[in-house]
């Protein structure tokens, strides 16, 4: 904390600041969609602005383009919003504030929030409306029950917020956008050095694997001990799932990696009567359907998955698992190349189709050694570049809402 935000707040707030709703503060309206939609959308480059959700990106602080426009009968069944005013999701992602940098009108999956002015320098409310604290509090209003339910406006209303005089907030800001600054530098410099240390791995993992022509090459299927496909349980059998205490891995968990917990059980009672059986730790494990089809992953805890995973046990007298794990990762636009149907599935048969090198087991080792190196560099959340990159935005958001948590001033002292 500055020398002079400390200052300001001795000289201007001594004993806290004055906590007021939000709707006491600003004007929180809904935003509104004139119907049939397509009724209403125009080519005209004199139309209104139509600014939908996908017009922003993920972490824009402004609105500043949208892709469609409407007409003006259109715009008078919606919801006009100024530049300079805020808009905020009201379902889905919720709550994330964004700044107009355009007029235009908004749907009813917006809120907006205008006419702050008196009470709030429009930068510092968006850190605020930004901070853990203010998200949190959002998320469990717009919860119930642990359902989640739509952030109206009048949750929106409800909403505590400190009121620093101008002078505090202003301070605030300045502090707050160097700090965004410097953050955003080191987190490019960061992603940049990330970006190429992905580069060096695929080259290195395409010349070990892919591009290998010392080693002789063999049908996958010959290094795999026990290769089986997995079941789902009937979803509508309560027996299969409740205070199921078996691990149950679902292809969304394949995703390049280790899996040491899952997030869904089955019951003994499903291992008993459906085709989901248990698989030993270390398996390689290849989804099969869909989107996912050609994902692998390494299953480091004995399961069960569903049917969309095809599963091998490794020899290991021929290969280590960690290295056919590698190998398959390598191959996957070649998986994708396999697939076949209306939804562009894998079969047992065209997985363990694909071809690898096979040197020695003490090669093979050498080659897992290089690799883990590389992949704990670039994806391990922990320890390698990813990790610092999470550390800095932590560290971010720690200061920030650090500087906007303001001791609550008594009622007893508020003239």
């Amino acid at each position: 904390m500055s020398s002079k935000l400390v200052e300001l707040i001795d000289k201007l707030c001594p004993d806290g600041v004055e906590y007021k709703e939000f709707g006491k503060l600003a004007k929180i309206l809904r935003g509104a969609s004139p119907r049939p939609i397509s009724k209403f959308i125009t080519l005209d480059k004199e139309g209104v602005n139509w600014i939908k959700i996908g017009d922003i990106n993920t972490g824009d602080k402004y609105v500043t383009c949208s892709k469609n426009k409407i007409t003006e009968e259109g715009a008078k069944k919606s919801r006009f919003v100024k530049k300079g005013d805020f808009i905020l999701s009201n379902s889905m992602s919720f709550g994330r504030p964004y700044i107009l940098a355009i007029d235009g009108c908004i749907h009813d999956g917006w809120l907006s929030i205008s006419e702050f002015e008196k009470y709030f320098i429009s930068d510092f409310l968006y850190y605020l409306l930004s901070s853990n604290k203010i998200q949190k509090v959002m998320a469990q209003k717009a919860s119930s029950g642990g359902t989640v339910q739509n952030l109206n406006a009048d949750i929106v209303k409800n909403i505590e917020l400190p009121l620093p005089p101008l002078a505090v907030q202003e301070e605030i800001v300045r502090i707050l956008d160097t700090f965004t600054e410097l953050t955003t530098e080191l987190t490019t410099e960061l992603t940049t050095e990330l970006t190429a240390r992905k580069q060096q791995y695929e080259y290195y993992r395409d010349s070990l694997l892919i591009n290998n022509k010392l080693s002789e090459r063999v049908l996958l299927n010959n290094v795999i001990k026990k290769g089986c496909s997995g079941g789902t349980p009937r979803k509508g059998e309560e027996k299969f799932y409740l205070n199921g205490t078996i691990p149950w891995l679902r292809t969304q968990d394949v995703k390049f990696n280790e899996i040491f917990e899952v997030k869904s059980f089955i019951t003994e009672e499903a291992v008993k009567k459906t085709s989901a059986k248990w698989i030993p730790s270390n398996c390689v494990i290849v989804a099969i359907s869909g989107a996912t089809a050609g994902r692998c992953a390494i299953n480091k805890i004995p399961t069960t998955t569903n049917q969309h995973c095809y599963n091998m046990e490794i020899d290991e007298t021929k290969a280590l698992y960690k290295y056919v794990y590698y190998c398959v990762c390598s191959q996957y636009e070649e998986l994708l190349s396999r697939k076949q149907g209306a939804r562009g599935d894998l079969n047992s048969t065209l997985i363990t189709g694909i071809e690898i090198p096979l040197p020695s087991l003490k090669e093979q080792q050498r080659i897992v050694d290089i690799l883990d190196r590389f992949d704990t560099l670039t994806n391990d959340i922990k320890t390698g570049l990813p990790a610092e990159i999470e550390a800095r935005k932590q560290q971010y958001e720690y200061y920030r809402d650090k500087l906007l948590t303001f001791k609550k001033l008594e009622r007893e002292n508020i003239n």
